[in-house]
């Protein structure tokens, strides 16, 4: 029980270092909030708040693991290399890949809501 309160207070330490260092975290709580306001205020269903909720996290799990290629490369080489760069490149494909999915999610929930909405 001791090694896993441990490992969570690790964790908890890269997830605060993330927030500190990280501008794409920041960025992505923010869009986190205005997510959760839009769920809020265009009465989605309790289905497409889950989903909402579900690439709110599996957003940040993405980032993290980027990051942590991204310091782990950095860690091997502080030098330019081909081969680094490309790991890099790769993990950072697998977060735009994951952000265009979302985005695309998002439009199918928010979008006939927000033409729905009478001002």
């Amino acid at each position: 029980m001791k090694q896993h309160a441990y490992s969570i207070k690790n964790a908890y330490k890269g997830m605060v270092w993330a927030f500190r260092t990280q501008a794409n975290y920041r960025i992505h709580f923010i869009l986190s909030i205005l997510s959760l306001l839009a769920c809020y205020f265009l009465r989605v269903s309790y289905n497409e708040f889950l989903t909402i909720i579900l690439i709110i996290f599996i957003g940040f799990m993405v980032e993290a693991l980027n990051t942590a290629i991204e310091e782990v490369a950095n860690a091997i080489d502080g030098k330019w290399r081909e081969d680094i760069k490309l790991a890099k490149d790769v993990s950072s494909a697998a977060m735009l890949i994951f952000s265009l999915g979302a985005l695309i999610i998002a439009l199918i929930i928010f979008v006939p809501k927000l033409l729905a909405f009478s001002f």
